[in-house]
């Protein structure tokens, strides 16, 4: 089930950041995820819209997706168990059928993410390095065309 977060998710939400962030992003200091966690408590999930997957049976979160400025995939992160189950799809089919466009950032050294966001049709724009780490990362855009099924982009 996909819904959009709440107030009471902010806390699941951060630990699931955390423990997925860690495991995909081998290449980066773990010190570098744990100083940036207040950020992302009081800062970035605040400000984004966020939709969440639970599991039906509990309502358990097994996976966000988080979009700033109703453009900018500032995350997507998946439970490891859940991984190859379709949660990552339709939830970022939830942001496509809210937003016509969409940007991220993806390490370079992130193949996992960088095959998802390929099959999704997001296409690399820019050539970059993350500010916080100074490691390569590429910019990657996905615009709605009518071609795109499934897809209601307002």
């Amino acid at each position: 089930m996909i819904r959009p977060s709440g107030k009471d998710d902010l806390e699941a939400l951060l630990l699931l950041w955390l423990r997925s962030t860690l495991l995909a992003h081998p290449f980066i200091d773990e010190s570098y995820w744990y100083e940036s966690a207040a950020m992302v408590r009081e800062t970035f999930l605040p400000q984004a819209t966020t939709w969440v997957a639970c599991r039906p049976q509990d309502d358990k979160i097994v996976g966000f997706i988080s979009v700033l400025n109703q453009q900018f995939i500032g995350a997507l992160f998946i439970e490891q168990a859940c991984y190859g189950s379709g949660v990552a799809q339709q939830l970022m089919a939830q942001a496509k059928d809210h937003y016509a466009s969409l940007l991220l950032e993806v390490y370079q050294q992130n193949h996992r993410a960088l095959a998802f966001y390929r099959k999704e049709g997001f296409t690399i724009t820019a050539d970059t390095r993350h500010p916080g780490t100074n490691l390569p990362t590429w910019v990657m855009h996905w615009k709605y065309t009518p071609r795109d099924q499934g897809v209601s982009a307002q």
